[in-house]
């Protein structure tokens, strides 16, 4: 896929994009991908519609078909079936593979309605996937010591030299018209990163103007405590 690196970025507060490029790795991150459920799910069965396939196939396509970008693990990809076979929408094919030591899936036609049904309905933002950067910073500046523009700013470093990756490796696909699947997966990876970057610069300029106006608001002045009229008189 690609002209074939196998790089690892941190982005948006610590998920790392696997992009396939070289075979060698770049950059290392520190955490896994994830990726939702239903993507997988629907992904794989996707797949089948192709033709038969056992795990370590359908492992491999799904991968190949992404750049890597979101690689599986072929335990996830079995337990995946196993639920897709529960629910009727793939079942055994009649045949096993040559060595006898895979088992091979098929879809159904209740499993061709889903697909289809997947790829002609738009995918929802009523309720958005956890966001770990925005969960960080929606912490961060709601406890006392955190240096949250110091957070922003170790953010951004990070995502401008994510998109620099990104946007190297679009370039070197460029010139390859066949591989279209791996230059869509990019292209979202490049307006991601860029979407993340304006946003950083503007929590930044919020959270000065927060700080600004904190320390221009006025000192509340003690109210005067009247002298009771019969003291007044006394004296």
């Amino acid at each position: 896929m690609g002209a074939g690196l196998s790089l690892r970025i941190p982005i948006a507060g610590g998920v790392v994009w696997w992009v396939r490029a070289n075979r060698k790795p770049l950059t290392q991150g520190a955490y896994a991908v994830y990726i939702p459920s239903m993507s997988i799910r629907n992904g794989l069965l996707a797949l089948l519609e192709q033709g038969p396939q056992y795990g370590y196939q359908l492992r491999a396509e799904f991968e190949a078909r992404t750049g890597s970008t979101w690689p599986l693990n072929v335990g996830q990809v079995y337990t995946t079936l196993s639920r897709l076979e529960r629910d009727g929408l793939v079942e055994p094919a009649e045949h096993a593979h040559a060595d006898g030591n895979h088992a091979v899936y098929r879809i159904t036609d209740a499993g061709r309605t889903e697909v289809h049904a997947w790829f002609a309905t738009p995918v929802l933002r009523t309720t958005p996937p956890r966001d770990e950067l925005a969960i960080k910073l929606a912490i961060a500046v709601s406890l006392p010591g955190v240096d949250v523009q110091g957070l922003v700013q170790a953010q951004r470093t990070a995502t401008v030299r994510a998109l620099q990756e990104y946007t190297r490796l679009k370039r070197q696909s460029d010139a390859d018209a066949k591989d279209l699947a791996w230059l869509l997966v990019l292209d979202s990876l490049v307006f991601q990163a860029e979407a993340e970057i304006r946003w950083l610069d503007h929590c930044e300029a919020r959270l000065t103007r927060a700080a600004t106006a904190a320390t221009s608001a006025p000192m509340a002045t003690p109210t005067p405590i009247d002298t009771p009229i019969g003291e007044a008189t006394a004296r």
